[in-house]
């Protein structure tokens, strides 16, 4: 039986992040310029403060200036905008990242909205989705770029590949989508309520799931030699029965990966898989936000 390669995004990550390390001691070198990172987090989600605390420190790693804003839950959404604001003023700070989901009842497209374009490293903004639909350059989300890399760097030209998205998020689905039209891929964005979803599935080359549903995607899904990206993180119960009882879980995609590894050509793994990509462009996208910034 053949097994699907698995992709390493960790090792790519790593290369990223390297050559993101040599761009800033350029800039440090060459102009005095350090990009700066501001994280503003609302709340304590759990899973939030392990993903910021990881980005505070990749971004000290690579020679970036990073500073985290906690604010507690019951913060007036006032209060979170005149940060916001604050930040956008700030010349040390050249990309802006608000923590999504944001606790009830602030308004998260209002506080995207205040975000300064030029420092929108979540490529969030209506100017940044408006560019990425219209082909432009910008400021786009960093999971679904290091997704389109991962894939190009396996498969070269993207051209006239037939690619199904599965999921409709403005982070993930809806740019990912984008990415791959740009790249002269032939796309179809699915999602939850797309009929015969399965049978979608199985008319793509390039299969990228982003449903947040533990192992929706069966391996019977999956096109003979299609390469799988999964971008799920999911929390499930331990197989372990004891290690349930007691609470314990494992992460799992939205794909099957253990049937999906009999059937496809190539396929990240949850995880090290599509995760450590997102912090790594979130360092790429903060760079770049500093150059243009800076007019360097």
């Amino acid at each position: 039986m053949a097994t699907a390669q698995v992709i390493d995004g960790k090792a790519y990550a790593d290369k990223v992040r390297a050559e993101v390390a040599r761009a800033v001691a350029e800039l440090k070198a060459k102009h005095g310029l350090t990009p700066g990172l501001a994280v503003v987090v609302v709340g304590e989600d759990p899973a939030s403060a392990v993903y910021v605390r990881h980005k505070g420190v990749q971004a000290l790693e690579v020679g970036m200036h990073s500073v985290t804003h906690r604010l507690p839950a019951e913060t007036p959404e006032a209060e979170l905008l005149a940060l916001v604001r604050q930040l956008n003023a700030d010349p040390a700070i050249h990309g802006i990242l608000v923590q999504m989901p944001l606790p009830k009842p602030l308004d998260a497209d209002r506080v995207i909205a205040e975000i300064d374009p030029r420092k929108d490293v979540d490529g969030l903004t209506l100017v940044n989705a408006g560019r990425l639909a219209s082909g432009l350059a910008g400021l786009f989300p960093c999971t679904p770029v290091g997704c389109l890399t991962l894939l190009k760097d396996l498969l070269g030209d993207l051209t006239g590949k037939r690619a199904v998205v599965v999921g409709r998020s403005n982070l993930m689905g809806k740019p990912m989508a984008a990415l791959l039209t740009a790249a002269d891929c032939t796309v179809t964005l699915a999602h939850s309520r797309t009929r015969d979803l399965a049978g979608v599935c199985l008319e793509a080359e390039i299969l990228v799931v982003a449903v947040g549903r533990p192992e929706l995607v069966k391996g019977d899904w999956i096109k003979p030699g299609a390469v799988v990206i999964d971008v799920g993180i999911n929390r499930v119960p331990s197989k372990d029965p004891q290690k349930a009882a007691e609470g314990k879980t494992r992460l799992v995609g939205d794909v099957a990966y253990g049937e999906a590894l009999e059937i496809a050509s190539a396929i990240t793994p949850v995880p090290g898989g599509v995760g450590p990509m997102t912090i790594a462009f979130l360092l790429k996208n903060t760079l770049k936000a500093c150059e243009a910034i800076e007019g360097v």
